[in-house]
């Protein structure tokens, strides 16, 4: 199995945040949402895998470092995710692709959307899944049959897809081209199945909200706050509900944190109490932004 990560977009929804760390590195439970898609890659053998970059490029690239087996495809302009997948194929072989977009969290079976696409000689399988808010994916039978338009039954993409390299190949190559409209081609002609992944985890971290909530989910009922062994932790400081403080992150003496995430190398000021906010070590950002703001008890 071969893969490729997408990651090169903008993140605007998650503005101010991406302007300064794109959203594949974003951190959940403490670690890059990339190097999370990495590992799932990995236990599913894939290789190679090549990861494209283009917003804060350097970042992803140093973020490479720890997998070295990793292709990286920096690409000077925006290329789209049509334009993206079709620069990678001369890096690749002539298996079948899988592809997941680098800004995702899942816990998606990957060999098994992989497999039901050889079983099933389609074109390109998409691994879809019931989940209102996203539900634009028109399927009839076991056909995918439009996209964005009315139809009897629609179901969600995960961003996640099996393609042939031949269907790559129809891709203009060198300029920008949105996959979409070719899969809207594909499936007026048939050509795409999909995969039912009803049941995995998956969550679109799209906003500062989901973001938030997305860890609310994973450690409410379980750890409640998850901490880095080198996060210094002030007297008196206050943990209450769930959250996330990141490696060297510093929380002052007397500080209260509810339902909060802190990022690696962040500092949360004594006494200073906070609820429900993403804390980025960006002094312009964190007092500006968030569900609620900064200030004393």
């Amino acid at each position: 199995m071969q893969a490729v990560i997408l990651a090169a977009g903008y993140g605007t929804r998650l503005r101010p945040y991406t302007d300064f760390r794109p959203k594949p590195l974003f951190p959940v439970l403490n670690q890059p949402l990339l190097h999370r898609l990495l590992g799932q890659a990995r236990a599913c053998d894939c290789a190679p895998v090549v990861v494209n970059c283009h917003h804060l490029a350097e970042q992803v690239e140093a973020a490479l470092a720890p997998w070295p087996e990793t292709l990286l495809q920096r690409e000077p302009a925006i290329l789209g995710t049509g334009g993206s997948l079709r620069l990678a194929l001369d890096r690749l072989d002539n298996d079948p692709l899988l592809v997941m977009n680098g800004d995702l969290y899942h816990e998606i079976d990957l060999e098994q959307v992989y497999h039901r696409h050889l079983l099933s000689k389609n074109d390109v399988t998409l691994a879809l899944h019931d989940h209102p808010r996203f539900n634009t994916v028109g399927i009839e039978g076991d056909r995918v049959r439009s996209f964005g338009a009315a139809a009897a039954e629609l179901l969600a993409f995960t961003g996640i897809q099996v393609v042939d390299p031949e269907v790559i190949e129809l891709i203009p190559s060198n300029r920008f081209h949105h996959i979409i409209d070719l899969y809207r081609e594909l499936a007026l002609a048939g050509r795409i199945g999909f995969c039912r992944v009803d049941g995995a985890r998956w969550r679109d971290i799209g906003t500062p909200a989901d973001y938030l909530d997305l860890h609310r989910e994973l450690l409410a009922k379980q750890t409640g706050w998850l901490v880095d062994p080198s996060a210094r932790i002030g007297n008196n400081a206050v943990f209450e509900g769930w959250g996330c403080v990141g490696a060297d992150a510093v929380i002052g003496q007397g500080a209260r944190l509810l339902d909060s995430v802190v990022w690696d190398g962040a500092e949360v000021a004594a006494g200073s109490v906070l609820t429900g906010r993403i804390v980025t070590g960006r002094p312009e950002i964190d007092a500006a932004f968030g569900p609620a703001s900064q200030g004393r008890p």
